[in-house]
């Protein structure tokens, strides 16, 4: 038991090395025409250096926060006002979606094509198929990159049990709980599923999540990249790798939001009920709202 307590402290104070080295030796792992440069990259993303690291950069915001709740405001409102801004964008994603799906059936029914071709000069030219295999990448982007921006909103579906008839600040209790033991543990765990998941449809020889540093420098003489491009179909899309790529977003969005939600919730259980929805950037259907509460 001691000797766990001792790692852990030791690699909290590892951590502001660790830190200060790669940004001070940046070639090492952003220099990707070095084949060793990419397997560090690769290792680091999912390493115990970066968890701590992350995870020293929380304590030390944290700890700078309580002293100062005006600084702690400025974080939860940039990782909000973050959240927001990519929901927002991508959630355009869905009006493309619905209408490259008209598209597709005038194009099949009505003119009888068997491809759709874009362009001016150089034409973009793919078979039906293509594109509407295509439309679940745009449900892709919806669901992963939205997904935090509606939780800011509100938005996400909640079964009050409990929550609705308790105190203000009991429900930030609750809040700081969750987000601590549900919220951070999960998107940890989808990044390093998904981080190793996603290299592993980049490049060959394969990086395994078991893999130290050490053997993944050996297997970079023989690296080489491998984008995947396989389609479910013989014309269909092909470019499933970008799934894996949304996957890792998702995880490191859900994350920082974690980190958002729970200094949320600590500043408003300590400055009180006044504070509730503080600094909140939440989208509004204008005058008369209300009557849309509960249909969206």
């Amino acid at each position: 038991m001691l000797d766990a307590i001792l790692w852990f402290i030791q690699n909290i104070g590892l951590a502001f090395y660790n830190f200060g080295y790669a940004l001070t030796h940046p070639s090492l792992w952003l220099d990707w025409s070095n084949k060793e440069a990419i397997m560090r990259f690769v290792y680091y993303g999912g390493s115990v250096e970066l968890f701590f690291v992350v995870f020293t950069a929380f304590l030390v915001i944290t700890g700078i926060g309580m002293w100062k709740t005006g600084f702690l405001w400025g974080v939860v409102r940039v990782l909000e006002g973050f959240a927001n801004t990519v929901g927002r964008f991508f959630a355009w994603a869905g009006l493309i979606m619905v209408i490259q799906q008209i598209i597709i059936i005038f194009i099949q029914r009505i003119f009888a094509r068997p491809d759709i071709v874009f362009g001016f000069g150089i034409p973009l030219e793919f078979d039906i198929s293509w594109y509407a295999e295509e439309l679940k990448l745009y449900n892709a982007l919806v669901v992963t990159l939205c997904c935090t921006y509606t939780f800011v909103q509100g938005g996400h579906v909640r079964v009050d049990l409990v929550y609705s008839a308790i105190s203000h600040r009991a429900k930030r209790v609750i809040d700081m709980t969750g987000s601590l033991i549900f919220m951070m543990p999960m998107a940890v765990l989808t990044w390093m599923y998904g981080w190793y998941f996603m290299w592993r449809h980049l490049i060959v020889p394969k990086p395994s999540a078991s893999d130290g540093l050490d053997r993944l420098l050996m297997k970079s003489r023989a690296l080489r990249w491998n984008v995947e491009t396989i389609g479910f179909s013989p014309n269909g899309f092909n470019g499933y790798f970008l799934f894996k790529i949304l996957l890792v977003a998702f995880a490191g969005m859900v994350f920082l939001h974690a980190v958002a939600f729970f200094y949320r919730s600590y500043l408003e259980w300590r400055e009180g009920e006044a504070s509730a929805n503080k600094y909140l950037d939440k989208d509004s259907l204008g005058e008369g709202e209300e009557a849309y509460e509960g249909t969206h």
